[in-house]
């Protein structure tokens, strides 16, 4: 009895064990099943190490525009279809107008950025206006016909025009296939560019970074992509001034404003060091305070070649520029506004004070690291 008792409790044991581990395998499974709806939903999935054929953000894909900017340069057409020489058109159309046989390859990428930058529209985010088309956006074909864009569609127009100038460049993808940029090579190395990122400021924030500053605000698999390690045309390298010290800023700031400028960097004769960083980095914090309202004004701090700390302001002039219309529409919609509310609408806000700095203690010192950088902007 004893022993057909033990035989039964085996038996159920056994039986209890098996449905456990199916029950397991099964809950493993739809586990698995619903990570990857998950991630098919969110837009969010594993890095590849591939340039081409990648999904970003769930719904554009990265393709080669290879055989647009070979007829460009071979000036066959014969293995083009209609879109392709649609786009080969509109394309050379730009190019012509923009570039000159005189133009640098930094200039004739620089000239390419600053038509990307000014002349799309982002279809994402706080860029968004009024959808104008039913392009995808994610293709030089759209961009060039439509002037919208996602960074899909700036990354891979970039890097057509690049190839079209024989300009060697390369699509680059987030970790986590979210963004895509550029990468273009100078005569000195690579560079990161990212005209999606710079569309509504156009301040050159995003343009010929190497991997450090590139880093502080982008993720990708640097095993795969080569490293950019070029400085001699990062911009804001390119335009730096010599200013005497950090009591010339001030000034300084108020000219690049004055002149409408989106971004100004510089140097110092009295260079920054461990005795006077707080007082730059004080300066800074002050500055960018009181312009706080006034204007969007960010800035870095960042190493250059010479180990010398260069001070960068980037400036937006948000608020400042009013839609243009015709005078007629204009009085049309000012009457509108007058009937409903009585008086013309004006703004009263007080003019800006420059003449004294904050006296709060509050500011940060130096980060050892490469580069300092503050995102306020």
């Amino acid at each position: 009895m004893k022993e057909k008792k033990l035989t039964f409790f085996m038996v159920f044991i056994s039986i209890a064990l098996c449905a456990s581990i199916a029950l397991s395998v099964v809950t493993l499974a739809g586990q698995k099943k619903a990570e990857k709806k998950l991630d098919e939903f969110s837009g969010f999935s594993e890095d590849v190490d591939r340039e081409d054929d990648v999904t970003i953000a769930g719904e554009y894909k990265i393709k080669s525009t290879l055989p647009i900017s070979d007829a460009y340069k071979s000036g066959d057409t014969s293995k083009l279809n209609d879109n392709e020489k649609e786009t080969l058109d509109m394309a050379t159309d730009i190019l012509d107008e923009i570039i000159t046989d005189d133009m640098t390859d930094f200039e004739k990428e620089k000239a390419v950025y600053e038509w990307l930058t000014g002349s799309l529209t982002s279809t994402t985010g706080i860029l968004t206006v009024i959808p104008l088309n039913n392009g995808d956006n994610d293709n030089p074909h759209d961009v060039l016909k439509y002037h919208s864009a996602v960074c899909v569609g700036y990354a891979t127009t970039f890097r057509m025009f690049m190839q079209m100038l024989d300009i060697e460049c390369k699509v680059i993808h987030s970790s986590d296939l979210i963004h895509s940029w550029d990468l273009v090579k100078l005569d000195d190395g690579w560079y990161h560019t990212d005209c999606y990122s710079d569309s509504e400021s156009k301040n050159y924030r995003n343009f010929n970074m190497d991997d450090s500053r590139c880093s502080q605000e982008h993720t990708w698999t640097k095993e795969y992509f080569p490293a950019a390690t070029g400085k001699k045309y990062n911009y804001i390298f390119f335009i730096c001034e010599n200013l005497k010290d950090i009591y010339d800023i001030p000034e300084w700031l108020m000219n690049a404003i004055d002149n409408r400028e989106s971004v100004i960097s510089a140097t110092f004769k009295k260079e920054i060091n461990s005795d006077n960083e707080n007082e730059a980095q004080y300066m800074v914090d002050t500055l960018v305070s009181r312009l706080d309202g006034e204007y969007s004004v960010g800035y870095d701090w960042m190493l250059n070649d010479k180990d010398k700390y260069v001070l960068c302001f980037y400036i937006d002039y948000y608020g400042e520029e009013p839609t243009e219309v015709d005078d007629e529409v204009a009085e049309k919609i000012n009457a509108a506004i007058d009937e409903a509310f009585g008086e013309d609408y004006s703004d009263d806000s007080d003019d800006f004070d420059y003449e004294s700095f904050s006296d709060s203690s509050d500011y940060s010192e130096f980060e050892e690291a490469e580069t300092v950088t503050n995102s306020r902007g």
